[in-house]
């Protein structure tokens, strides 16, 4: 037992878990210094909690070290501290030789000088923290059995080290602080295109939580760096952040969004056909943008996503006497007038989704699970007891739908009748 003592062995234990429970800290540990970390920066710390960073990986998955984009300084393209970006990559072989997967890392954002300088000193923040070395399970995997479709493509993971979905491009000097998202996207895939990317026949761009939304933001200029021969279309995992109403009437991720676009200088990079009648907050809200982006995407999103119950729908802020703890530890501690309220949830994302949906090019996979980023994670991309809609796993409904297999357009039923759910459980 001893070699699974470290870091392969919490994860390994997770990866047979069909519902994961996570008991290493206190959750609200992370928040009660809110002066000092903002709640949604602690999307960095919470990786850890969720599972995410280490992507439910076997002990034999392959490993895969980072490169650092050399060029990438003269273009202003830098982390939060000003050091280099970077990315891990392993080459494709067979038939996906010419095919390239690109994942744009999740991790939260900060809106205020006082958490970018915290988040400076993390992963999220600064290459200097970077893992050299990461492993590449779920929809990085190299193994056909645990990645049918882009086993064999070129893939790779784009770290992310800037703090707003890699579109910010302004800076703070006082403070010390680049905020340069965009430069890093764009040096990464010039970078990437000069390594081989440039004569793809396939592509897909993907990415988790903030790196989900990223993939939103950036599908269409994806698109554009490639001929019109070249297949290209995005794929968003739990990156459909709502604007959402919290359990106490207020905004708070909208207030928390405002502060990202203003303080990075988002909303210069943000899509025009959004920004021309809504507000640079609005446009970086997904539900404001999927109906207008014009390169086919997938949507992947838990109906209850975990994230965003606990930190935008009932944040400690909003819920200052603790009543919806239990609940957002614990789906099964739910109240019947909570779960009305997350049903209520439920029910604006498909709203949100609906003019989306309409679209024969696009693709969507809503599961009512507590859950979130399933696409990175083995157990809840393709395994033998991973969630299904209509009996399809998440890997194989993204691959009937790159591949024009089939149409795919999965919602699944309301909680608790989804019972191939992996709801993670927190205490």
């Amino acid at each position: 037992m001893g070699k699974f003592m470290g870091f392969w062995g919490v994860i390994f234990f997770g990866f047979f878990l069909s519902k994961w429970v996570v008991k290493s800290f206190e959750f609200d540990e992370l928040f009660d210094n809110r002066t000092e970390v903002s709640f949604l920066e602690s999307m960095s710390l919470l990786e850890s909690v969720y599972g995410v960073s280490a992507a439910a990986a076997p002990p034999y998955a392959l490993t895969v070290p980072l490169t650092l984009i050399q060029g990438a300084a003269a273009k202003g393209a830098v982390c939060l501290d000003g050091t280099l970006p970077g990315y891990h990559f392993h080459r494709g072989f067979g038939t996906g030789a010419n095919s390239w997967l690109i994942q744009l890392e999740g991790g939260g954002w900060c809106n205020n000088i006082r958490a970018c300088v915290y988040r400076k000193t993390t992963r999220r923040g600064s290459s200097t923290y970077f893992e050299k070395i990461i492993p590449f399970t779920g929809i990085l995997s190299n193994k056909a059995q645990e990645n049918p479709d882009f086993f064999n493509w070129n893939r790779v993971k784009i770290r992310y080290c800037d703090g707003a979905s890699f579109s910010g491009d302004s800076e703070n000097k006082a403070a010390g602080l680049q905020f340069r998202g965009q430069r890093i996207w764009l040096a990464a895939m010039e970078d990437l295109m000069s390594k081989g990317m440039r004569y793809a026949n396939q592509a897909l761009l993907s990415g988790c939580s903030a790196g989900g939304l990223a993939s939103i933001l950036h599908c269409d200029e994806f698109r554009d760096l490639f001929p019109r021969r070249t297949k290209v279309k995005c794929f968003s995992d739990a990156g459909l952040f709502m604007d959402a109403t919290d359990v106490s009437g207020g905004h708070t991720i909208r207030n928390f969004f405002a502060g990202v676009v203003s303080l990075q200088g988002v909303q210069r990079n943000l899509p025009s056909t959004c920004t021309n009648h809504l507000d640079p907050t609005s446009c970086f809200f997904p539900q404001n943008l999927i109906a207008n982006i014009r390169t086919p995407l997938f949507i992947l999103n838990a109906a209850y996503d975990s994230w965003q119950i606990q930190e935008s729908l009932a944040p400690k802020m909003a819920d200052p006497r603790g009543n919806w703890y239990n609940c957002k530890m614990n789906y099964a501690r739910c109240s019947v007038s909570q779960i009305r309220f997350l049903q209520g949830f439920r029910a604006h994302m498909l709203n949100a989704v609906k003019g989306f949906s309409a679209s024969r090019q696009n693709g969507l996979f809503i599961n009512s699970c507590f859950a979130h980023c399933q696409s990175e994670r083995q157990d809840t991309w393709f395994a033998d007891n991973s969630p299904v809609i209509g009996n399809k796993a998440v890997a194989i409904a993204v691959g009937d739908w790159y591949f024009d297999r089939a149409t795919t357009k999965a919602i699944g039923c309301a909680y608790p009748c989804d019972k191939t759910c992996h709801n993670l459980v927190f205490r």
